[in-house]
């Protein structure tokens, strides 16, 4: 993303207020709230719009997935192809970064929410590192990174090159990756993501062992008591992915700890509304 339009992107969004030296990773908000692959609801997911406004929303961390391109660059995209968002269908990790520019990966968003080119032009594939410095020109929220490759070392040096490291996590379900990020770089919180049908007392032992700040379960693997004994081994506890507000009261009464949705602000309203 060019700087020019970054600093655009940062004044529209009131983000554009550059860290001071003395400020440290307290001053970030702590409320439960990811905003998974940005703030996915209201903008096409991945794309930079979508993860700016889930800086500016309120969520105190924003989720987003990473790919390697065939140039060595780490790029923001879920899949391993583009034929689901975009109206081309390429191959990311056998394209360029320039290849995958050309792909307008706003095109299913625009298609379902009936809008036109005018309403919301296209929109490429942004780049890791534009999304880490976008981030960094804020302390309201981090960014959560979710390694669909094997790309962990790449990203992780990416992220101390930037200096952004206050600003991250990982997260993912891969013992591999998650247990390499707690290799290369120990002090970046790692949220382990498991299936419904997890193991509860061979996760948890894993993930005490490796170090790992929290799991992170499919809500409906989720109970009051398998909530306890995750918080009994020291662990936060989060559920992905919810979009539904009566789901979301459930879970947060079960005393999940953290919610991924694609709906940040809604999840907000909902934990404001239960507030004594």
């Amino acid at each position: 993303m060019p700087r020019s339009s970054l600093c655009r992107l940062l004044l529209a969004l009131g983000l554009a207020t550059s860290p001071r030296a003395e400020d440290g990773p307290q001053q970030f908000l702590e409320n439960g709230v990811t905003a998974h692959r940005g703030n996915s609801s209201e903008h096409p997911e991945n794309t930079m719009p979508a993860l700016a406004s889930g800086l500016e929303s309120g969520a105190d961390w924003v989720e987003l997935d990473i790919f390697r391109t065939k140039d060595g660059q780490l790029v923001v995209t879920h899949d391993e192809t583009t034929g689901r968002v975009g109206d081309r269908d390429l191959v990311v990790v056998e394209s360029t970064y320039d290849q995958l520019k050309t792909v307008d990966v706003a095109t299913e968003f625009r298609r379902r929410e009936g809008l036109t080119l005018a309403q919301l032009p296209p929109l490429a594939t942004p780049r890791l590192e534009d999304v880490l410095r976008l981030a960094m020109a804020q302390r309201r929220a981090r960014v959560s990174i979710q390694p669909k490759m094997d790309c962990v070392r790449e990203a992780v040096a990416l992220v101390k090159a930037l200096g952004a490291e206050a600003w991250v996590g990982f997260n993912d379900g891969d013992l591999g990756y998650m247990s390499e990020v707690k290799r290369l770089a120990p002090g970046i919180p790692v949220f382990w993501d498991r299936p419904a049908g997890w193991d509860v007392d061979a996760d948890l032992r894993i993930a005490r062992e490796r170090g790992f700040e929290a799991l992170v379960v499919n809500h409906a693997g989720l109970t009051t008591g398998k909530v306890a004994r995750i918080h009994a081994a020291g662990l936060s506890a989060g559920a992905w992915t919810v979009q539904e507000a009566d789901l979301m009261r459930k879970l947060l009464g079960m005393g999940v700890d953290r919610i991924y949705t694609g709906r940040p602000r809604l999840l907000l309203d909902v934990k404001k509304s239960l507030s004594p």
